[in-house]
């Protein structure tokens, strides 16, 4: 095939997401008619990924999400990230953050966990986080009524820029999960590199009392609903006697 290795290069291009070496087989097929091989293409990728480590172009070609794609230069994150910032729409809030670090550590894992971890609901939590494609259904447990198990999806690698979970960074503190330990975070700290953008995204969460009152304000403000904090969070203004 003529111009093999210009065509290869203009897939993992156009590619939105990450492409892996099969996809491209599979493509290349459907287009011409002729098989490939996968070391060929691995080749030719291979020497994509030389071509632009040369100092001449701002961006690469990486391995991540378990395919290629192009990418900035680290030395040019922080200029990118700062035009993400003006242009982002929307953020993973920090009660997503930590709906996902739970889930990530500890997938499979139910909505009813999730919560006796955070200790407030996060039904709209986890509703966001499947709309964006972050986490996914990953089947049903074997307990009681048969809850929803959720795990991350392959999405959720591309988005930090990882290739498998055990790539995740480690956390400072983290016990197994038992009767004593659930309900009970601790001073757990989840650190997420998102390495293809620079930036760093940081979930902390220490018994924090005002989550409750965080998650709220954001169902509030997408459903338009007003409702009153309770007695105990209202801070009563001191009198003169």
């Amino acid at each position: 095939m003529n111009d093999l290795q210009k065509l290869i290069e203009a897939l993992i291009f156009s590619a939105e997401q990450a492409i892996s070496i099969s996809e491209i087989q599979s493509v290349l097929f459907t287009y011409s008619g002729e098989e490939i091989s996968l070391e060929a293409i691995q080749e030719h990728v291979d020497a994509l990924k030389l071509k632009y480590e040369q100092d001449d172009f701002v961006f690469e070609v990486v391995k991540s999400g378990g395919g290629y794609q192009f990418l900035t230069k680290p030395a040019f994150h922080k200029p990118i990230s700062t035009l993400l910032q003006h242009r982002a729409r929307r953020k993973l809030s920090v009660a997503a953050l930590e709906c996902l670090s739970i889930i990530a550590y500890s997938q499979p894992i139910t909505k009813t966990e999730i919560e006796q971890i955070r200790g407030v609901n996060c039904d709209h939590t986890i509703q966001k986080l499947l709309e964006r494609e972050l986490i996914k259904i990953a089947g049903r447990a074997e307990l009681p009524g048969k809850p929803l198990l959720y795990s991350t999806t392959q999405y959720f690698m591309d988005y930090f820029g990882i290739n498998a979970l055990d790539e995740l960074p480690k956390l400072r503190e983290f016990e197994q999960k038992d009767a004593s330990s659930i309900g009970d975070p601790g001073d757990i700290m989840v650190t997420l590199e998102e390495h293809a953008q620079g930036t760093t995204i940081i979930a902390s969460y220490d018994e924090r009392r005002d989550d409750a009152q965080n998650e709220q304000y954001e169902t509030n403000k997408e459903t338009g609903s007003e409702e009153h904090d309770s007695e105990e969070q209202k801070e009563i203004p001191e009198t003169d006697s």
